[in-house]
């Protein structure tokens, strides 16, 4: 057995006090939260009660459109990565409301299984965007697993993300690419997107954003939360239906990134998963 590497898991949040304690909570039990780092856009930003040890820096707030925000915090995403690599082994990069799990079944954890893989640039897991059903599901409580309540979820090649990287790298906006890299999707890793995870929650969110964030819910979350609600749920065989067509499909206007031909299934969460706490 090959002792654990050095893991670190970095995230940037602003006015994301909720996901960001689910997202320290998470990460903090896979690493310890001595091996996470946190970028908070604007030093009026409250820190989560449950940080522990959790390295926490506040950045000045800048007022940027959404682009130019998304580009702006990636680059200070990457810059953090590279500094980190000269004493870790691996670092983890994502957004707060997302969340890097090992298949349950393999009984094992997502450190002991990423100190064991062979990892030459970057690793991805396979999106999952896990959205609110409306017609089957209730607003969500807070201050329960979010699994324990939703059970669908969108295979997404937005979220199949080279979240993992061993080497200094720069990651294109949103963590969704690696630059002059392609990904390589592990077949027990997936990568949990709960961005969507409540339609009242969104709109909230939205509306405190500004304009830009609400057209940006219309197109992006309001779309999920949509899908997952009047398609049919496929079965999980498509969790490896899914893997093949992200690893061998691309989009011809960016080859490295993932495609599936243009199907957007929706799948039944497999119940294990709820065994990952989140």
């Amino acid at each position: 057995m090959i002792k654990n590497k050095k893991i670190a898991a970095i995230t940037m949040a602003r006015d994301d006090e909720f996901f960001l304690s689910r997202w320290v909570a998470y990460y903090g039990k896979q690493f310890g939260t001595e091996n996470l780092y946190i970028l908070l856009d604007g030093i009026d930003q409250n820190i989560p009660s449950n940080v522990g040890n959790a390295h926490i820096t506040k950045l000045p707030h800048e007022q940027l459109s959404r682009v130019a925000g998304d580009k702006y915090r990636i680059q200070k995403l990457s810059e953090l990565a590279h500094e980190l690599l000269k004493t870790y082994d691996i670092v983890i990069g994502c957004d707060s409301d997302e969340f890097l799990i090992i298949d349950p079944k393999l009984h094992t954890t997502l450190s002991k299984y990423l100190s064991n893989k062979k990892i030459h640039t970057t690793i991805s897991g396979l999106g999952l965007d896990i959205g609110q059903h409306l017609y089957n599901e209730a607003i969500l409580d807070k201050h329960a697993p979010f699994l324990e309540q939703r059970e669908y979820a969108l295979l997404s090649t937005r979220y199949t993300k080279p979240v993992v990287i061993t080497k200094p790298v720069n990651w294109g906006s949103g963590f969704h690419s690696i630059r002059h890299h392609n990904f390589h999707i592990d077949k027990n890793l997936y990568l949990l997107h709960f961005g969507s995870v409540d339609m009242d929650m969104l709109e909230q969110k939205a509306k405190n954003r500004g304009p830009d964030w609400i057209k940006h819910l219309k197109r992006r979350g309001n779309g999920t939360i949509n899908t997952i609600t009047h398609k049919k749920a496929k079965s999980e065989k498509w969790l490896k239906i899914a893997r093949i067509l992200q690893t061998y499909c691309r989009p011809i206007y960016a080859l490295r990134k993932p495609a599936m031909l243009g199907l957007k299934p929706v799948v039944k969460i497999p119940s294990r998963f709820k065994k990952s706490g989140i």
